[in-house]
C-alpha cells in the first residue's frame, strides 16, 4: 500500500490537489483503496483549465448552413432509404442511447429512461425507445448493436430493468451498457472538492464524452472488430424519434457527410434549442443562449429565417473520422452548485454555484469534423422531448403526441 499511496502522493502534489487526503487517516481500508483508485483514474490534467477558461469560449464567425429539407428527402426517399438498409444490413451501423439522467425532474427517483409514460398500461422511456428501434430492426431484417452509455448513479437500475423486462423484445447479444466517464468538480480554484471523505466530488464528462467514455469501457474494439463504420447516437428524453433510421443514413453517405444531425423547424426564433450553423466555415451548433437578436433576425435567400433548424440530439457520425479528431476536442468549464464537504467534514449543498464542472459538448465533435448533413424531419412525428412533469416538453405534451402518432397509452 505504501508504494500505491507514494504514487497517488506524487500525483496529487504534481497538481496540487494535496487536500484530497486530509481524511485519509480516519477510513478502513476499503475506503482507502476506494479513495486512491478513484484518484488514480481521475484525469487533473484538465484542471488547469479553469486559470484561461477565457480562452476556451471564444466564438468564431457564424454563418448559415442549408438544411435538406423535407421536399427534398421525400424526393429521394427509395434511394437514400436502400441505401440506408445496404448499410444496416452489412452492419455498418450501430447507435449509442445516452441514458445517464435520473428522472428527477419527473418526480422519479430512477432512472430517466424507466419513467411510465402509460395510461391504461405500463409504457416505458425505454420501451418506447427500443420499439422505434425494432422498426428497423424488423425492416432491414437484421440486428442493431445498441450501445447504451449510464452513469454510475443509475447503472445498476438501469441493467437490471432492462432484464427484468427481457429488453423489451430486442436481442440481449445485440445490447451493451457502459458507464459514462466521470470528470472533477472543483472550487474556482481548480482544487477538487470532495464530496465524502472518501469520495472526490465528480460529474458526468458532458454528452460529448460518449465516444471516450466508449472506448475507455473497451468498446471500441467491439466496433472494429464488428466492422461498424456509423454510429446513430441519441438522447433518453424524446420517444418519439427514429433510430438508425435508413433514410437519415443513405443521405448522410449519398451526400458524403461524415456527421448527420437530425433537425426540426423552429417553433419560434427563440425556442430553447441549438441551431446548425457554420463557424469559421466549418459545420456548428449555436446554442440558444448564444442567439442574438441579429441571428434571430436573419433570413437566407428565400427570406426565410436563417438560423431555422433546431437540433433534437439525434446525430449520426462515422466512426473514422471520430476516432482522428478525439485527442482535440475543446473543454467546456461550467459553473454549478457542487456539494462538498467544508473544513468541519459536513456535507454542504450550495444554494447557489460555487465551482466548475468539465465536459466536452456535441457540438464541439460535430464541429472538428469537416462536412455535417443537418436533415429535417417532422417535427410532430420526431420530437417528443420529456424535460418537465407539465407543460412544456413535458409528460403530457409527449404523450399527445405519442397518440397522434397512433401509440396506444
Amino acid at each position: 500500500m505504501s508504494e500505491r499511496l507514494d504514487r497517488v502522493k506524487a500525483k496529487l502534489a504534481k497538481y496540487g490537489q494535496e487536500q484530497v487526503l486530509k481524511y485519509y487517516d480516519e477510513l478502513n481500508e476499503k475506503e482507502k483503496d476506494e479513495l486512491l483508485s478513484q484518484i488514480e483514474a481521475t484525469d487533473m490534467e484538465i484542471l488547469d483549465a479553469c486559470n484561461h477558461k477565457e480562452d476556451l469560449v471564444k466564438r468564431g464567425v457564424i454563418e448559415p448552413l442549408a438544411a435538406m429539407e423535407l421536399s427534398e428527402i421525400e424526393a429521394n426517399k427509395e434511394r437514400f432509404t436502400d441505401i440506408g438498409l445496404e448499410a444496416i444490413r452489412s452492419g455498418k451501423v450501430g447507435a449509442v442511447l445516452l441514458a445517464g439522467g435520473m428522472g428527477t425532474r419527473l418526480g422519479s427517483d430512477n432512472p430517466k429512461g424507466m419513467y411510465n409514460v402509460g395510461i391504461t398500461h405500463e409504457l416505458y422511456i425505454f420501451q418506447c425507445l427500443i420499439n422505434n428501434l425494432l422498426d428497423v430492426v424488423h425492416q432491414a431484417d437484421t440486428w442493431i448493436h445498441l450501445f447504451v452509455m449510464t452513469s454510475d448513479k443509475n447503472n445498476e437500475a438501469t441493467v437490471s430493468f432492462m432484464e427484468e423486462h427481457a429488453y423489451f423484445g430486442y436481442n440481449p447479444k445485440y445490447v451493451h451498457f457502459f458507464k459514462q466517464e466521470m470528470a472533477a468538480a472543483t472550487d474556482y480554484n481548480g482544487k477538487i472538492y470532495l464530496e465524502e471523505k472518501a469520495k472526490l466530488s465528480t460529474s458526468p464528462n458532458g454528452n460529448g464524452g460518449w465516444f471516450i467514455s466508449l472506448e475507455k469501457a473497451g468498446l471500441l474494439d467491439l466496433v472494429h472488430n464488428q466492422g461498424i463504420e456509423w454510429i446513430n447516437v441519441f438522447a433518453v428524453d424524446n420517444v418519439l424519434q427514429r433510430i438508425a433510421d435508413p433514410c437519415f443514413v443513405g443521405a448522410t453517405i449519398d451526400k458524403k457527410c461524415v456527421v448527420g444531425a437530425k433537425v426540426v423547424r423552429k417553433a419560434a426564433p427563440d425556442e430553447k434549442v441549438g441551431a446548425m450553423c457554420l463557424e469559421d466555415g466549418k459545420p456548428s451548433i449555436v446554442e440558444y443562449y448564444d442567439m442574438t437578436e441579429e441571428l434571430m433576425n436573419a433570413k437566407n435567400e428565400k427570406g426565410e429565417p436563417a438560423y431555422n433548424f433546431g437540433v433534437i440530439l439525434n446525430y449520426l457520425f462515422y466512426v473514422p473520422d471520430l476516432e482522428k479528431m478525439m485527442a482535440s476536442l475543446p473543454l467546456h468549464i461550467v459553473e454549478k452548485k457542487i456539494p462538498y464537504l467544508d473544513e468541519n467534514g459536513r456535507l454542504v449543498k450550495p444554494e447557489s454555484p460555487n465551482g466548475y464542472k468539465y465536459e466536452n459538448l456535441v457540438l464541439d465533435m460535430i464541429h472538428q469534423l469537416d462536412s455535417c448533413l443537418p436533415y429535417e424531419v417532422v417535427r410532430e412525428r420526431e420530437f417528443a422531448p420529456i424535460k418537465n412533469k407539465t407543460g412544456v416538453d413535458s409528460v403530457e405534451s409527449a404523450r399527445a403526441l405519442l397518440e397522434k402518432n397512433g401509440v396506444r397509452l
